[in-house]
């Protein structure tokens, strides 16, 4: 698919999304993952008198957004950095507070179904999964270059793969004839080493090597990890964070940092009680908001996001 007119690509739980950014007028907002625009659109037209900051690593996605947001208002500004640099972009800009930041942590349909990305294992192309095409760590480098251990490590912890280990040693046993090139070189590695009752269970066999390859090129939680940190710290008051994952490692950060700034932490019963803590977070919703059925029907992709919020409460 090469731009975001062909339709194909629909946003993930959008009114769901902008519901809980409760956007303002006049409000200063920061989509730190722009994609192709879907939820900026709808964040720019609620926001008629105030700014759109967009961010990403991918300077085709950045073009289709500028495009389609021009079509809105010209009250935008596009970024070309990965969102762990957000605060250094903004602050380049004079901005140091806003009133709402989103992340939607999924990697953009346009990317996967681009078979020269290298993303997806369903078509046949070079090994690469770079979000940034500027960056020089590719998916290619790590295949055949990452030592045995490194590779068991990626697949262990991004991909939780039960077959990392002998998935790991035998890539490297491949590469030492020839080079893994391409993904489909790389998928039949990984189906020569897995038992015929995995390779007859229903999904594909090389989805979580593929997740965890992709998540180590592009550092996704690591930068997840920093931008949350600046994203919270940022918010001025009666600001919100909104947060879309799309796999359990994902949500699990999200969740966990959530929680150190917006929940009362238990108390030790054995320890004398001063009082609650003064909060200075809070909760939009307890639990995930998930899809609904109808957006279910017509958006494989949403099958697994999860959306979680966070406001900042008056100073």
């Amino acid at each position: 698919m090469d731009s975001w007119s062909n339709m194909e690509h629909q946003s993930v739980l959008l009114t769901e999304t902008i519901t809980m950014l409760d956007v303002k007028k006049d409000g200063i907002y920061v989509d730190c993952t722009l994609g192709r625009g879907g939820h900026s659109a709808e964040i720019l037209k609620q926001c008629p008198y105030g700014h759109l900051y967009g961010l990403d690593r991918d300077k085709q996605a950045l073009e289709e957004s500028q495009a389609r947001l021009s079509r809105i208002g010209d009250n935008f500004t596009c970024i070309h950095t990965d969102f762990g640099h957000m605060r250094a972009a903004l602050e380049s800009y004079g901005v140091n507070k806003v009133d709402g930041i989103l992340m939607d942590l999924g990697v953009s349909s346009p990317q996967f179904d681009d078979p020269a990305r290298g993303f997806s294992y369903r078509y046949d192309a070079r090994l690469d999964m770079r979000m940034d095409q500027t960056q020089e760590l590719d998916a290619w480098t790590i295949v055949n270059t990452y030592s045995q251990e490194q590779l068991f490590r990626i697949f262990r912890d991004y991909g939780q793969d039960p077959h990392a280990y002998g998935i790991a040693k035998a890539i490297v046993k491949n590469r030492q004839e020839k080079s893994i090139d391409t993904t489909f070189e790389l998928v039949d590695v990984i189906r020569s080493c897995l038992p015929a009752k995995v390779l007859n269970q229903k999904g594909h066999p090389a989805k979580q090597i593929f997740q965890a390859i992709r998540i180590e090129v592009n550092q996704e939680l690591d930068q997840l990890k920093m931008a949350l940190q600046d994203a919270i710290e940022m918010l001025a008051p009666q600001g919100r964070l909104v947060v879309i994952t799309f796999h359990s490692l994902e949500d699990r950060i999200v969740k966990t940092m959530f929680k150190e700034v917006a929940v009362q932490k238990k108390a030790d019963r054995r320890l004398p009680q001063i009082g609650m803590e003064n909060l200075e977070y809070e909760l939009i919703s307890r639990k995930p908001v998930t899809a609904s059925d109808s957006e279910l029907a017509l958006n494989r992709r949403a099958h697994s996001a999860k959306l979680r919020g966070l406001k900042r409460r008056d100073s």
